[in-house]
């Protein structure tokens, strides 16, 4: 079998009597964060990188094996330990991390009855399972934050107890792998919201 032309098909000459298709643009790809950022947590004293890592998710257990673990040779891997190690927290280090969440906020121009009916919504939340309401709103806008939160607290309610941790700590996995991805970007917190 002989090899053919190196020369890429588009700049190939066309044959007699075919007409030259133009080749299509490339697409752009999305680049990962900044590699100066990740070598910086990777290069970071530890206790350093753990309270950068306790910012994305409030379990000591998950941020102390992320910093043992270093250095990650890109964010894809750093992605997975940070997945893997959420996976692994014990329902103690979850009760940590639900602790120190938030309650998710609304947009500044929300009116008055939405914040009304978040804060009941959420009351009763915490009533029956006696820790804050998580939810990752990553990718949504802020116009369709509201409606998926509370719909998100309603339907949640209908949960049992142990069917619920396993909802909120999926949330919380989100929202660590979210919070550290724009940590890693210089983002800002715009995570830490939700």
């Amino acid at each position: 079998m002989t090899r053919g032309p190196t020369l890429p098909a588009h700049r190939l000459p066309p044959p007699s009597g075919r007409l030259a298709v133009p080749a299509l643009p490339a697409q752009p790809r999305t680049s990962p964060p900044p590699r100066p950022r990740l070598d910086a947590f990777n290069t970071a004293p530890a206790d350093e990188a753990h309270r950068a890592l306790l910012a994305c998710l409030r379990s000591n257990r998950w941020a102390h094996r992320l910093t043992a673990h270093r250095p990650y040779p890109d964010l894809d891997a750093l992605l997975a330990a940070c997945d893997e190690a959420a996976y692994d927290l014990s329902p103690a280090d979850l009760a940590e991390a639900l602790a120190a969440e938030p309650m998710p906020t609304l947009p500044a121009d929300s009116y008055g009855a939405a914040h009304t009916a978040l804060s009941a919504a959420h009351a009763a939340y915490e009533a029956k399972f006696g820790h804050v309401f998580v939810i990752c709103l990553g990718g949504l806008s802020p116009d369709e934050a509201l409606d998926h939160v509370l719909e998100g607290i309603r339907s949640r309610l209908a949960n049992d107890p142990e069917e619920e941790r396993v909802i909120a700590a999926e949330e919380l996995r989100r929202l660590a792998r979210e919070r550290l991805c724009d940590a890693l970007r210089g983002a800002g917190n715009r995570a830490s919201n939700h």
